[in-house]
C-alpha cells in the first residue's frame, strides 16, 4: 500500500502515478501540516472578530468584492458561493482525474495560506482515502479565478450535496454519507472560496495527460522500429555523429534508442543498398520524435510547480499580511497544455505518414498493396489508413491553442482568463487520438514484418512483436478492424 504524505511541497508526477497504481493507497498529513493549517485559520477568525475588510472573508466575490458581509452572514456566504458556482456541464471527468484534483487541492490547503479548518481538511482527506469521488462535469471553467465550476462540484459534495461515485457507481452524496455514517461539513468563513480558487482540474488532467503522453512517446519508437524494418529502412540516418552534431539531447536519445531497437536486424539496409535516402517519416524520426519529447520536459516542470503551489485568493501569510492576488490564474498550465497538444499531435502526424508508406504499393517496396491477402477482392489495411488520417486531421483542430483566447467575465472585473482547462481536455483528446493512430501503425506493422520474416527482426523488436501479436492477429482476411485497434490501444495505455 502506498501512503502519500502531503506537506504542500515535494509532490511529483511520479508520486501521483504510484498512488493511482494501487487502489488501497492513502494520503496522510504530518503534524507540521496541521500546525500551519491551524495558524492560518486563527488569522481568519481574528479578521472576522475585528471586522476587517478582506476579500472573500468579509466581502462578496468578483464584482461584489466591495460589498461588505456581516459577521452573522459569513457562513451563508460560503454556502451560497458553492451552490451558485455549480454550473458545470457536459460529460464528467474520469474518477482518476477527480481523485487527483482532490489530492492537489488538499496539498494546497496544507501549505497553510488558505485559512481553512482542520475539519474541512480531514473531510477532504477522508473522501480521498475512502474513494468517495465527486461527479464533476468537464465543461464550464474559464481557467481563471480558479477552475470555479469544477471545483464547486467537488466542494458541494463535502457539504453532503450533489453526486459522487462510490464503489464505481454514481450515487447521491447524501445517501453515501448516510450509509457510511459521515456527517457533511458546515463550511466556515473563507472555506468555500478556499475550495474553489485554484487550478486543480486543469493541473490534474494535465498530470494524467503527461503520464500517458510520456509512455506513448516511448512506445512510438519501437513501433517506428517495426515499420522501419518492414520498409527496409536505412540505419545510417541514426548514426550518433549526425545527432551529436546538432546538439539536442532528446534527438540524440531517440537516435540511440532506434539504434538499440534495430541492432541485429536483417531487415535494415545501409545507404545506397536499396535507396540512397529514406523519406522523412523514417529518416527524421530522431528529429521529429525528439522535438516532441522536448515538450514533455517543459510540461513536467510547470505541472510539478503548480502541484505544490499556493493558488488560493486571498493568501494568508501573517496577521498583517493577507493579500489578494491572482495565483489562481491558469496561464502557466494553459500554455503547457497547448505545447503538449502540439507535441502529441506531431507524433500522430508522423505515424500516419509511416502508415501510408506501409500500405501504398508505390511506396512500400515489395509488400502487397494495402497488405491485402487478395488484392482487389479484399481491401486489407486500406481503410485503416483512412481512420488514421481522420484522427490526425481532427488533432489539427484540437491543437489550436486554447491559451490565446480570453473572454471577460464578472462584468469585466475578471477581464483576462486562461482557458487552461479547455487546453487540458483537448490535450487529453489529442493523446487519445495519438494512441489510436499508433495502434493502427502497430497493427499494420505487425503484419508487414511477418510478411518480411520475423526471424529477420532485431531481437528487441522481436520481443515487442511477440508480446503484441498476442493482442492482434495477422491480417490474413478482411475483418472488423475496430476491435483490433481498440485492443491494441488499450494495451498501449499507461493509465488503463
Amino acid at each position: 500500500m502506498t501512503v502519500l504524505e502531503l506537506t504542500g511541497e515535494g509532490l511529483t508526477i511520479g508520486k501521483i502515478k504510484d498512488f493511482l497504481g494501487n487502489n488501497e493507497s492513502t494520503v496522510e498529513i504530518p503534524g507540521e501540516g496541521y500546525k500551519k493549517i491551524k495558524a492560518s485559520r486563527k488569522i481568519v477568525e481574528n479578521i472576522i472578530d475585528e471586522g476587517r475588510t478582506i476579500y472573500g472573508i468579509t466581502t462578496g466575490f468578483g464584482l461584489f468584492c466591495d460589498v461588505l458581509i456581516s459577521k452573522e452572514k459569513t457562513l451563508d456566504l460560503q454556502v451560497n458561493l458553492i451552490r451558485s458556482h455549480c454550473c458545470g456541464v457536459g460529460r464528467p471527468f474520469t474518477e482518476d482525474a477527480v481523485l487527483v484534483m482532490m489530492i492537489l487541492r488538499l496539498n494546497t490547503l496544507v501549505k497553510g495560506h488558505s485559512g481553512v479548518t482542520t475539519g474541512l481538511v480531514d473531510q477532504l482527506k477522508m473522501y480521498i482515502n475512502r474513494r468517495i469521488i465527486p461527479k464533476v462535469p468537464e465543461q464550464g471553467s474559464l481557467g481563471a479565478s480558479g477552475d470555479l465550476a469544477p471545483l464547486a462540484h467537488i466542494a458541494v459534495t463535502l457539504m453532503g450535496e450533489g453526486e459522487v461515485y462510490y464503489e464505481g457507481e454514481p450515487r447521491q452524496t447524501a445517501d453515501v454519507l448516510e450509509v457510511l455514517g459521515i456527517e457533511p461539513v458546515i463550511l466556515q468563513a473563507k472555506e468555500g472560496l478556499a475550495l474553489i480558487n485554484g487550478t486543480q482540474p486543469m493541473t490534474a488532467q494535465g498530470v494524467l495527460n503527461y503520464i500517458e503522453a510520456e509512455s506513448l512517446m516511448e512506445d512510438a519508437l519501437w513501433i517506428a522500429a517495426l515499420t522501419h524494418q518492414a520498409l527496409n529502412g536505412i540505419i545510417d540516418a541514426y548514426n550518433e555523429k549526425i545527432h551529436a552534431s546538432r546538439g539536442y539531447a532528446e534527438q540524440v536519445h531517440v537516435a540511440r534508442e532506434m539504434r538499440r531497437l534495430l541492432e541485429g536486424s536483417h531487415l535494415t539496409t545501409r545507404q545506397g543498398e536499396v535507396r540512397v535516402q529514406d523519406a522523412y517519416s523514417i529518416r527524421c524520426i530522431p528529429q521529429v520524435h525528439g522535438a516532441s519529447l522536448q515538450t514533455l520536459d517543459y510540461v513536467k516542470d510547470k505541472l510539478e510547480i503548480e502541484m505544490n503551489a499556493a493558488n488560493d485568493n486571498p493568501l494568508i501569510f501573517s496577521e498583517d499580511e493577507v493579500f489578494s492576488g491572482g495565483n489562481f490564474h491558469g496561464q502557466p498550465i494553459a500554455i503547457a497544455m497547448d505545447l503538449l497538444k502540439i507535441g502529441a499531435a506531431e507524433i500522430a502526424n508522423i505515424s500516419e505518414r509511416r502508415i501510408e508508406r506501409l500500405v501504398n504499393p508505390a511506396l512500400n517496396g515489395d509488400l502487397p498493396a494495402f497488405l491485402s491477402p487478395e488484392e482487389g477482392l479484399q481491401s486489407g489495411a486500406m481503410i485503416l489508413q483512412y481512420a488514421a488520417a481522420s484522427l490526425v486531421s481532427e488533432n489539427k483542430t484540437l491543437a489550436h491553442p486554447a491559451s490565446v483566447d480570453s473572454i471577460p467575465s464578472s462584468a469585466n472585473q475578471e477581464d483576462h482568463v486562461s482557458m487552461g482547462t479547455i487546453g487540458a481536455r483537448h490535450a487529453r483528446d489529442i493523446i487519445d487520438n495519438m494512441r489510436n493512430v499508433l495502434a493502427i501503425e502497430l497493427l499494420i506493422a505487425l503484419t508487414a514484418v511477418e510478411l518480411k520474416g520475423t526471424d529477420k527482426l532485431a531481437p528487441e523488436t522481436l520481443k515487442k512483436f511477440e508480446e503484441y501479436r498476442m493482442v492482434a492477429d495477422f491480417i490474413d482476411e478482411d475483418r472488423n478492424f475496430s476491435m483490433d485497434i481498440e485492443n491494441l490501444s488499450l494495451a498501449l495505455s499507461a493509465t488503463k
